[in-house]
């Protein structure tokens, strides 16, 4: 693929999210960087959600892992259902009564000021690391597809990356988001269902060649049901219930969309619309999956020793122009769709829990606090995927990476306790018990197969999490 083709498919593309950002940002206020007026419309929300929660990490390694882990991950995603339903009637309603903004404020509210700051606290450093992996990996991408063929340094292109989202973000906040994320949804889910449609015919198949084709595929169990495999249905729907409540229902992100709805019966149909459609995008991702390995075996093709590579590979060097003009459009819209709802969330979290935004009244100050805020995020994540450069060790980004998904569990346990419990807590001890509990839980998973006679943690690693919390919570609890 030519370089020359590609950037001008990325100059398109961000002088469209510039247009937007233009149009929706006019008048914004910085109350308007933060809940866009209460005036976004749920199905706009929704839509853009997908994009949100949908990173260049999925796009890429959910159709890679049905090698090694067939549909089992559609267990997992089965399990949102309870979890987006337990967001939008028990949580949502929470949130609205509120008023809140920030979500962790709530944890003020419940137990106290050490609370509050160690649930945002904790947010912002995964969210921070997060999507600083996701965007590392998007300009992996534009690296080669690029950068590189002009000699550009790679330090240079995340710069120029960095400084785009922070452009289009910077004044409209959450509002452009809405809108930004709703066009960037549009391409990723372009890209996927062209994929599937133009590698099917590759392979000489109509629709319901192509789904007998799946039906038949040695990939496309879906359920397991040994205890031990950490593939087990149990372990994974459980996981996904988890997963959606904490990293949705729990995350400054996602929610700060939601609450961005007129009132909540708006936010409600807009959480279980966007249930729906994940559901549904994340099954054609497995499908995808499918295709890519039947194509792979039927002309002889290496499988990569790292599964994450294939579907890139065979987009950009088999399946011709049309496949890899939409692959590099759906690996892009996913992966800015991702950072930018990060940025803006991680600016609201800090501007709200730490310099305490909701009693300022000076419109000029918080507007300048704000812009250097957004500055300094823009900074920090541009640092920390120069540090994913210079690490150059894919088995240690992920643990890190993975070691960022732990920080989740402390934000379960809090929230649990707080819900569920009318008990009060010594709020001091609650930064320690938020910090032991992830390192408990990384020692057990360490050592689980020795210590549990061969049994291996799913991601039901974040349930074990949350209890630890939880039981830590309950440790130092207090009367009155």
């Amino acid at each position: 693929m030519s370089p020359i083709l590609v950037l001008t498919i990325i100059v398109i593309y961000f002088s469209m999210l510039m247009a937007v950002a233009w149009y929706t940002s006019r008048g914004a206020t910085t109350d308007t960087f933060f809940t866009a007026d209460k005036s976004a419309p749920w199905y706009l929300v929704a839509f853009g959600m997908i994009g949100t929660s949908l990173s260049g990490v999925t796009f890429i390694s959910v159709p890679g892992a049905v090698g090694k882990h067939a549909f089992s991950y559609f267990q997992m995603v089965l399990g949102y259902l309870p979890g987006y339903a337990f967001i939008a009637l028990v949580l949502m309603p929470l949130y609205y009564r509120l008023n809140l903004v920030s979500i962790y404020t709530y944890l003020e509210e419940r137990f106290g000021f050490w609370s509050y700051k160690t649930g945002s606290f904790f947010f912002i450093l995964s969210r921070s690391i997060g999507s600083a992996f996701r965007l590392y990996l998007a300009a992996l991408v534009l690296q080669l597809g690029i950068f590189e063929h002009w000699g550009v340094p790679f330090e240079i292109n995340v710069m120029v990356t960095i400084a785009l989202i922070w452009i289009y973000t910077f004044k409209g906040g959450i509002k452009t988001i809405i809108f930004t994320d709703t066009l960037q949804t549009f391409f990723l889910v372009s890209a996927l269902i062209v994929s599937v449609f133009l590698i099917a015919g590759e392979l000489n198949l109509d629709f319901a060649g192509l789904v007998k084709s799946v039906e038949q595929s040695p990939y496309s169990q879906i359920f397991f049901w040994d205890w031990n495999d950490d593939k087990n249905f149990f372990k994974q729907f459980l996981a996904g219930t988890f997963i959606a409540i904490t990293m949705t229902g729990m995350d400054q992100d996602l929610m700060q969309k939601n609450l961005t709805c007129k009132n909540l019966r708006d936010a409600q149909k807009n959480m279980f619309s966007f249930c729906m459609v994940l559901i549904f995008v994340n099954f054609l991702f497995l499908t995808l999956g499918s295709l890519l390995y039947a194509y792979a075996n039927s002309r002889g093709i290496e499988i990569p020793a790292k599964t994450d590579n294939l579907y890139p590979m065979l987009a950009l060097n088999h399946f011709g122009l049309l496949v890899a003009v939409f692959f590099l459009l759906g690996i892009t819209a996913s992966s800015y769709a991702s950072a930018d709802s990060a940025l803006a969330s991680l600016t609201t979290a800090f501007c709200v829990d730490f310099l305490d935004f909701k009693n300022r009244s000076d419109e000029a100050e918080k507007a300048r606090l704000k812009l250097w805020v957004h500055v300094g995020f823009s900074a920090l994540l541009y640092f920390i995927i120069l540090i994913f450069k210079w690490i150059n060790d894919d088995a240690v980004i992920n643990a890190v990476f993975k070691v960022a998904g732990y920080t989740y569990g402390p934000l379960l346990g809090l929230f649990t306790f707080g819900l569920f419990t009318k008990v009060k807590v010594r709020d001091w001890a609650v930064p320690f018990v938020c910090v032991a509990s992830p390192v408990i839980c990384y020692i057990l998973n360490v050592n689980s197969e020795a210590w549990f006679n061969g049994f291996k943690f799913g991601f039901e690693l974040l349930v074990v999490n949350g209890a630890i919390t939880f039981l830590g919570l309950l440790l130092f609890s207090r009367r009155g």
